[in-house]
């Protein structure tokens, strides 16, 4: 098992292909993929690249901007989403800053999914994750 990593500046292409498949797929629209924040601050990145992608399913996307770990994970709820969570703090033996939106609950499209990450991290935890806008594509 091994999530496969992408650029952060392909991070709203890699939400648009999700919201594709998911909505070529699921026809019930449920929670069809998650996308969890992670903040690695304090964990050596050594650490980070050696065990992480272990955790992950090889459909399972990486995206990071410095210290911060984004994975969008396919067919996964809150509830699994949650697993991830304690199988990370397992693993680096102590609690991570985290939060997570799912699609299409939490929006229809990588700008709206993106404000919801960003405000929930920013409600749980007082992250500002103002590089998020950053990723978002800017349409003519």
């Amino acid at each position: 098992m091994a999530g496969v990593m992408f650029s952060f500046y392909n991070f709203s292409a890699l939400l648009e292909l999700n919201i594709g498949i998911a909505n070529r797929l699921d026809e019930n629209r449920s929670e069809s993929f998650t996308i969890l924040f992670c903040d690695f601050s304090g964990i050596p990145q050594s650490l980070i690249d050696t065990n992480l992608p272990s955790l992950l399913r090889n459909s399972d996307s990486i995206v990071h901007y410095e210290h911060y770990y984004f994975f969008v994970m396919p067919y996964t709820d809150r509830y699994g989403t949650g697993i991830v969570k304690r199988m990370v703090e397992d693993l680096f033996v102590k609690p991570v800053p985290s939060a997570a939106v799912c699609y299409p609950v939490n929006g229809e499209n990588p700008a709206e999914l993106l404000e919801s990450l960003h405000l929930e991290a920013k409600k749980l935890h007082r992250i500002d994750l103002d590089c998020l806008y950053s990723a978002v594509e800017r349409k003519p």
